[in-house]
Order: C-alpha cells, then structure tokens, then sequence
C-alpha cells in the first residue's frame, strides 16, 4: 500500500521555525513507523534525523509523537494510524536539536536528582541482601520502565511547569521509595514532597495513557503522595 509520512524537520543550526515535509512511500500494515523511517532515510532522504538503537521496545531511543500520541516508532504499526497521513513530529517538552531528535540530557539530570540506585543501610554491605517475595512484587509495575520519555513528553504539567520533576523521575523515587532494601525511605520521600515533586501531578493520566510499558504511572504518584502523607504528615 502507498502513504504518506509528514514529518516534522527543523535543523537548530539552519532553521528559524519548524516545518513539514512529506514522503510518499509503500508500506505494509503490519510494518513499524520505525521500517517506514529507515526506509525514508535510506532510499530517499539521508539527512532526516531521529534516534533508533534496538528497534525492539527495549532501549527507548525512538520515542516520538505519532498522529498526535507519543509512543516508540519501532512499536506503532502502519495500520494503528488513523487518517490520510501519518504525521511524525518530535516528543513535546522538548527541546528539539535536528528533526525527531530531542536534547534528553535535561530529563536525565532530573532522573538522577531522585538518586535511582539502592542505597543499603551499612550492615547489609557485607552480606547478601535478600528480599521477600511480596516486598519484591510491589516493583512489579514501575521496573518496566525504560526513561524513554514517552510520559514526560504527553504530560500537560511538565508543559506548564518547567520545574515539575516529571513522571519518569518520579516513577524512579517510586522503584526505590517501596523498596524493601533500601534505607533512605524518609529522605526520599522529603526529597519529592513539594509542588514541583509529587505533588506537581494533577492525576491527567496523559502519563498513563502513552507508556508503552504500560505502567500505571498516575497510580505510582498517587501511592508516593498516599506514603508521603503516612509517614511524613
């Protein structure tokens, strides 16, 4: 079958403004956006630029709006999209360097502003550190994750509050906060008690809605924000 790809260019060294260029290519339904991209790249357009690593929803490098939703390209189908034209644009509350690729290095700092590694208390450093089956379960959900920024870019209160922490950062707190092996529980939960922390979410579900790990990302804030009010208030 014959589409159409509109895709969002802008160069930040040559280009004012954001604009559109469409390709005409032939794809098959059950083809990725991400097979579509390449094909461009490849056999038409080599200086259309976006991030790709393992094309299987495992590194989350190609996180883009698809038809106004962000998601992977390598996981959205041609038949999933809706409409005369699929139109691909760079994620949201984001700044843009070269076509779909964003600067990430700004999502990444406010991940590790929330420390996303255990902190063990320092008896357990010489011993191995074992878990409970039902202490492990309640990470079930948010070990999913894989920061590809999918949440962060849907998420209206990002859009509105330059300082909010963002759901990724705070599905990270979430890992280590209810982790049974970790010491620092109460700093942890000081360190994301404050507007533009956990309480900067307004449980939209934007968040909830694009993962495509599908995590429950709103339920994980609301449950730091329920442990915040248990253990701190």
């Amino acid at each position: 079958m014959d589409i159409k790809i509109k895709v969002q260019r802008f160069d930040s060294k040559i280009n004012r403004e954001p604009y559109f260029q469409t390709y005409d290519i032939a794809a098959e339904p059950n083809e990725r956006i991400l097979d579509c991209l390449n094909r461009i790249r490849w056999a038409q357009d080599g200086s259309l630029a976006y991030r790709m690593s393992c094309g299987h929803g495992v590194c989350g490098s190609d996180a883009m709006r698809i038809n106004g939703i962000c998601s992977l390209a390598c996981q959205k189908l041609v038949k999933d999209c809706k409409g005369p034209d699929i139109v691909v644009e760079p994620l949201p509350n984001f700044v843009v360097i070269k076509d779909l690729i964003v600067n990430m290095e700004p999502f990444f700092a406010r991940v590790n502003q929330v420390r996303p590694y255990l902190i063990a208390a320092a008896e357990a450093a010489s011993k191995e550190f074992k878990q409970l089956p039902e202490d492990r379960k309640k990470l079930d959900g948010v070990i999913r994750c894989i920061l590809c920024a999918c949440c962060t870019g849907a998420c209206p209160n990002v859009t509105a509050n330059a300082k909010f922490l963002g759901p990724a950062p705070l599905v990270q707190a979430f890992r280590c906060i209810f982790d049974s092996r970790d010491s620092q529980h109460l700093e942890r939960l000081k360190q994301v008690d404050h507007s533009d922390g956990a309480w900067g979410c307004d449980n939209l579900f934007k968040c909830t809605q694009v993962c495509p790990k599908e995590i429950l990302v709103t339920k994980s804030i609301n449950l730091i924000k329920q442990e915040i009010e248990k253990s701190l208030r």
